[in-house]
């Protein structure tokens, strides 16, 4: 082989070792390209969900604030949105306006909501379209208290005088009218003899907002027992034919007024109802306080034997009617109970609750809990 064709050759050779190179290098960059594209893709999508996702979740989920949001007439989706996420209500305008779009919703109605940022999307788009505007004032009444207190609280709202509401309370003609309107909820046994207020325990504990500047005392005092109606209806069926409304929240009542936390109820219902079964009296300290018409911190020896059909250390059985408002937590405790034979429970000045079967070992707790503190 002469000498030039041997160069011919390596240089050739050359020229393949040095273009599998360059190929080598091509793919790597292909294949490093590629890799960064779908890890960013990934990232993009991974980033995008999760901004999406916290964008339709409520600003805040324990906010306790109420903003008050007007929505001027003729205002379209985007001008709702931006207004909504100025006043903190939702997190971001645009995702709002697309889940709007996505879901196809739409009869806004302008007016001034009040709106929380603990709202969910769903809950704010419902109120907008339902143009029921911001209230002009709420009503707060607490759970566990009785007519006369209840009085009270309405009575401030109104600027009225208590006596005024009390009036209406006891109106036989209103009272007519409430049994006709709620014949389920309010029977003839609100009328019962012993009775001391027909709709004592009927006016549920809430927060009720009010849309009138001058509301008349009834219309408020209709709106706590239809908010009660709508409470005891959906116990119907755990009620059967063993609980009338009147014996439910006649038992809730006492319920509400001996615990100290929502945890005991349950305990406190089986106890109570544990001594209905033997016909054994109730002996708790709020019904002799009732009968009394006093609110004091501790109930006497003297106390126990106040002539009333409410005091259920001389009377067995429940009581001729509510003594409260209950909330729902005692309202269902009265129909679950706790599965337990105690027949007695003490409450001692931390708070906690002591529950026995027998008298012994109640005694021997109230002498360590009570007696020698």
């Amino acid at each position: 082989m002469s000498v030039d064709k041997q160069d011919w050759k390596r240089e050739m050779k050359m020229k393949l070792l040095e273009r599998q190179s360059e190929a080598k290098v091509v793919r790597k960059i292909v294949l490093i390209s590629l890799a960064v594209f779908i890890a960013l893709v990934i990232i993009t999508a991974t980033v995008g969900y999760f901004y999406i996702s916290s964008s339709l979740k409520p600003v805040d989920t324990d906010s306790k604030e109420n903003v008050k949001v007007e929505i001027p007439i003729g205002s379209g989706v985007t001008t709702i949105s931006n207004i909504l996420e100025d006043n903190g209500i939702i997190k971001n305008a645009q995702i709002f306006k697309y889940y709007i779009k996505f879901n196809n919703e739409a009869g806004f109605q302008a007016g001034t909501y009040s709106l929380s940022p603990s709202m969910t999307l769903d809950e704010i788009i419902d109120i907008i379209k339902s143009g029921k505007v911001a209230p002009i004032f709420t009503i707060p009444v607490p759970e566990g208290r009785d007519l006369e207190e209840i009085a009270d609280v309405i009575a401030e709202k109104l600027d009225v005088k208590s006596k005024e509401v009390l009036k209406v309370m006891n109106d036989k003609k209103f009272i007519k009218s409430m049994m006709d309107t709620y014949p389920d909820l309010l029977t003839d046994e609100i009328l019962a003899e012993d009775i001391r207020y027909p709709l004592e325990g009927y006016l549920y504990p809430a927060t009720y907002s009010i849309y009138e500047e001058e509301p008349a005392i009834e219309s408020v005092i209709s709106l706590m027992i239809k908010k009660t109606n709508e409470v005891i209806a959906k116990y119907e069926e755990a009620m059967g034919e063993n609980w009338t409304a009147h014996e439910l929240l006649t038992m809730a009542s006492l319920i509400e007024e001996e615990a100290t936390e929502q945890a005991d109820r349950d305990k406190i219902s089986a106890v109570f109802q544990n001594r209905l079964k033997i016909d054994m009296p109730l002996q708790t300290d709020p019904t002799v306080l009732y009968a009394l018409g006093e609110h004091k911190d501790r109930v006497m020896y003297k106390d126990l034997k106040v002539d009333s059909p409410y005091n259920l250390y001389i009377h067995k059985g429940l009581t001729p009617g509510p003594i409260s408002n209950a909330g729902e937590t005692s309202i269902s405790a009265a129909l679950n109970p706790a599965d337990i034979k105690d027949l007695y429970f003490l409450a001692t000045p931390s708070g906690e609750v002591l529950f026995n079967e027998t008298l012994e070992e109640h005694n021997k707790d109230k002498a360590e809990h009570i007696t020698n503190n």
